[in-house]
This record gives structure tokens, sequence and C-alpha cells, in this order.
């Protein structure tokens, strides 16, 4: 499992980072949707399009960079209860508002939520492009801190029971005599799992463990480990 899951993961962290990003745009006004439509694809990226909120929630989450230029008032569920619906689970898709009627309490709510962008029409398109530019940045910084994330998981999950129990052990400060104390085997043989967890998790020394174990919420020491 141990080459292939690196080799799989890096494989897709590098695929999401190539994929094109995708825009999707909800919007009820059609002739606005058409005129985004070949705004966004001039711009190198993929527009999709949907006329409401419930086409966008039926709608597959995609695995590129993306974000979500959406109007405030839509037929069925409108924007600011949109973002609301989303905000937990599309962490990595940033919201463009973009509203006819806009006012400032609404730009707040809409900010504080988590928007990168409010926008009142009409807004020129560099504007807009500007705009969605700096959210697909942050989608893809997103992305890719996820997937850092996941390959650690990956690493984790690939130690033996033996090799989670003594990295525990260590990242909690106690020393290779006190983790064979209680685990019941040599101190060798601590050596042997300690280094063989250290290869498998990327770690240089202890305290590069320590700091992967609390990225994993792993429980670690308060305190600085000496390596």
């Amino acid at each position: 499992m141990h080459t292939a899951t690196y080799f799989a993961t890096g494989l897709r962290s590098c695929s999401m980072a190539r994929a094109l990003p995708t825009v999707f745009v909800v919007d009820d006004d059609i002739s606005i949707r058409e005129s985004l439509e070949s705004l966004i694809a001039r711009a190198g990226w993929r527009p999709e399009l949907l006329a409401c909120a419930q086409e966008f929630l039926a709608s597959p989450r995609p695995t590129s960079p993306s974000c979500l230029v959406l109007d405030v008032n839509l037929p069925d569920l409108n924007g600011l209860k949109l973002q609301e619906r989303i905000a937990g689970e599309r962490t990595d898709m940033p919201i463009i508002f973009i509203t006819g009627h806009g006012d400032i309490p609404m730009s707040v709510q809409a900010m504080k939520a988590g928007a990168v962008e409010f926008l009142t029409k009409p807004f020129t398109p560099e504007v807009l492009l500007n705009s969605i530019r700096s959210a697909l940045e942050r989608s893809r910084a997103c992305l890719d801190a996820e997937a850092s994330m996941q390959a650690l998981r990956d690493r984790h999950n690939s130690l033996s029971r033996r090799e989670r129990e003594v990295m525990a052990l260590v990242v909690r400060g106690r020393l290779n005599k006190q983790v064979g104390g209680e685990l019941g085997i040599s101190e060798i043989t601590v050596k042997k799992h300690r280094g063989q967890a250290m290869r498998k998790m990327h770690a240089k020394s202890v305290l590069e463990l320590v700091s992967i174990a609390t990225r994993l919420n792993l429980e670690t020491v308060d305190k600085t480990v000496t390596p």
C-alpha cells in the first residue's frame, strides 16, 4: 500500500492543480448568464451556468479549483440562504455575490459569512475577472492544503499497529526506554519501529514528527521535545 498510496496521492494533487478551473454562475437572468459565459470562457476557465439554487445543489462537486458567482435574488432559495447551506461543505469554493439591489447590511452579512466579494450591477468585466481570479487562487490553495492533509493521513494509515503505538508515545515525549517499558518490548525494537515510523511519515526529527502529529490532531506533548 505504501508506495502505491503515496504515488496515487501525488497524482491526485497534480491532477487537481492541472485541471481547468470551474466558475459556477447562478443567476435567473438568462442574459446575465450568457454574457458571463463568454467572458469566463475567454479568460480560460470553464463556465457552469445555472438558473437557481436547487440546480447548483444538484450539480456534481468539481475536483478542480472553483468559485461561485452568485446572484442574491433567486426564485427559489436566495443567495444568502444558499451561502449558509453550503458554508460547511464547500469551503474550497469561494463565493462572489452579484446583485442589482444590494444594500450595506446585505453586503456585510455576505462578507461576514465568508464571501470574497460583493458586486453591485452594473460592474465592469475587469472587476469581475479580478474577483474570479482571486477566488480561484484561494480555491487552489485550499485544495492543495486538503491534499497535503490527506497525504499525511495516508502515511499514518500505512503505519503498522506497533509503529502507531510507538509514534504515539514518542510524540508525547517518552524516551525509547520508557516506550519499551509501556509496550513490553525491548529498546532495540522500539528504535526499529520508531525509525520505520519516521521514515514512513517523512519526518527527519522527533520535533518534525510532533509537528505532523499535531496537524493530525494526535495527542502530543505541550513542551519542546528534544530530538
